[in-house]
């Protein structure tokens, strides 16, 4: 993930663009937003939402960039994006129902269902999550066969239910618990290997 290479000039300009700094911010975008818009990609096959998440994503860096503590800029921005595309794929989801069932003029409510919520800033506990792309934990994940992988990335780092999962893998629900299971014994095989296997206690086993 090329932009993230470099944290403490990251951690330098968000915190520029905390004091309204608008060259930091454009300096930011420049170093990261190529790589979010690949990883987004690979996520959504649809490059108008991707670009809409990659704006969304940098309006909420910009908004929330004081709430930026020095962790790993590359997984601060990534928790975001992934949120505001999470975010996106629900709104597209309910119209999608709404327009097959016909219903629109039977629910008035839907509209204000349609809106999605205003991306925050990452918490605490959603920074450990973003770890596993990176760090120690994100070699470790590496190790894991790609099914495997792409369970923990959907469950975990985009933060999707069994459901979503599921319905974003093309695969039955047991399977993907079967598989988040599976996943995370090897994971804590793969960090024990690596003399990190305390890198996960934060997360309570959401892993």
């Amino acid at each position: 993930m090329g932009g993230h290479r470099d944290d403490q000039g990251d951690a330098a300009l968000l915190r520029a663009v905390a004091d309204g700094d608008s060259a930091a911010m454009a300096a930011l975008y420049d170093r990261h937003a190529g790589w979010l818009y690949a990883r987004l990609t690979r996520r959504c096959a649809d490059p108008e939402v991707v670009r809409e998440v990659l704006q969304d994503t940098f309006m909420t860096v910009w908004r929330s960039a004081a709430s930026h503590r020095g962790e790993q800029a590359g997984g601060w921005l990534w928790v975001i994006a992934a949120r505001r595309l999470v975010d996106s794929q629900r709104v597209q989801e309910r119209r999608t129902r709404l327009e097959e069932n016909g219903s629109r003029a039977q629910d008035p409510g839907g509209a204000a269902r349609e809106r999605p919520v205003a991306a925050a800033a990452p918490s605490a506990e959603e920074h450990v999550l973003a770890g596993l792309e990176y760090g120690d934990v994100g070699t470790a994940l590496d190790r894991l066969s790609p099914e495997l992988r792409q369970v923990l990335q959907a469950t975990v780092v985009d933060g999707l239910t069994t459901r979503e999962t599921s319905r974003l893998l093309g695969i039955p629900e047991g399977t993907v618990k079967t598989r988040a299971m599976r996943a995370r014994r090897e994971l804590r095989a793969a960090l024990a290997a690596l003399g990190a296997a305390d890198a996960l206690e934060p997360m309570g086993g959401a892993v």
